[in-house]
């Protein structure tokens, strides 16, 4: 079942829509029309008390004022393209630097910043955008719909499909912050990730075009260990960034697969999560701040990120997947996230 309420008031008039996708019992989904956001996500907890286990605001204007990306879903790029620029069918496209000298998640004005046009279609929650020709700089007008699904079994779907009339660059993804001790013990989760490698970063975290291999490193999460139990270790790609900010190379041949299972040993709450995209990037909060949801003040590692996308800067690396999107073709991908 989907319901809806007012979440607020855009400056220019427009209503924005809070829509309520019901799980199993206890259970719920709450997205926003506006960023297309995951603005709740609770679940039963081992004693069967809901918990939410994503951050962000309560009201609009966090939403508006925020620079995390709580929960958004994020475009037309997501992650960072090199030096704010790339050249597509012999065109060089110039876009905003908004993270040292790169482009991140398509610009101060991304699909987070915008308002979709929401529908409900059975069990199904669509939110549709277009963003026009040369918006933020990329090339064609783009039309997506970012289908929400929550089942029963407290699986949670999110479905990205896109069509363009000139070719493009696309990668979206969701940036919901996870926290599945409540707040207990944020660095404490346990996580497993099927990744053998993952990209190695510069000084501004774009990644090099080199693969590393985890074997042996912080990066290591093949056998379950808690996020932050190598956090701070003293190795240049971890104090760079202050954290994990990277890039995660995916096993699934581009199959909907399960990557990564996260776990709090303090709530019981599990969620496994699966992609047929070929990257993920975990990133483990390193920059978080503010006051969200129920007065909580956010600090540092107060939780996990795993946004599954294309690489980043993947355009500029020779034999990784392009996100390039060919006029007339269709961009069609799935992430879930399922919690017990």
């Amino acid at each position: 079942m989907i319901t809806s309420r007012p979440f607020g008031t855009m400056p220019d008039g427009r209503p924005v829509t809070c829509y309520r996708l019901t799980g199993g019992p206890k259970a719920y989904a709450d997205i926003l029309d506006y960023g297309g956001t995951v603005q709740a996500l609770v679940v039963p907890d081992q004693n069967g008390a809901p918990v939410d286990v994503v951050l962000g605001y309560d009201d609009l204007d966090g939403y508006r004022s925020g620079t995390c990306f709580f929960g958004a879903t994020v475009g037309r790029h997501a992650n960072r393209i090199g030096g704010a620029a790339f050249t597509l069918g012999g065109n060089t496209y110039t876009l905003e630097k908004n993270a040292g000298p790169n482009n991140l998640h398509g610009g101060p004005e991304g699909f987070d910043r915008r308002l979709f046009s929401g529908e409900i279609d059975g069990d199904r929650l669509k939110l549709r955008l277009t963003s026009p020709h040369m918006d933020q700089g990329f090339p064609g007008e783009l039309q997506l719909t970012v289908t929400f699904t929550f089942s029963p079994e407290n699986e949670l779907t999110i479905r990205y499909e896109a069509v363009c009339d000139r070719d493009t660059v696309v990668n979206l993804t969701n940036h919901s912050y996870f926290d599945l001790s409540g707040g207990r013990n944020p660095m404490g989760q346990m996580l497993r990730l099927d990744a053998d490698r993952f990209c190695e970063g510069d000084e501004n975290t774009l990644p090099t075009g080199r693969l590393l291999e985890v074997e042996g490193t912080p990066f290591d999460f093949r056998e379950e260990k808690p996020v932050g139990r190598d956090l701070h270790t003293v190795t240049p790609q971890l104090t760079m960034c202050g954290g994990y900010d990277h890039n995660f190379v995916l096993k699934n041949g581009g199959r909907l697969r399960t990557f990564a299972r996260l776990r709090s040993p303090e709530t019981g709450i599990a969620m496994r999560s699966a992609t047929d995209l070929p990257g993920v990037q975990l990133y483990s909060g390193n920059f978080v701040t503010g006051t969200g949801k129920g007065g909580r003040a956010y600090g540092a590692n107060d939780a996990v990120c795993l946004e599954s996308q294309f690489f980043p800067n993947a355009l500029a690396v020779e034999g990784w997947d392009k996100p390039i999107l060919r006029a007339g073709e269709k961009f069609d991908h799935t992430t879930v996230y399922a919690f017990g």
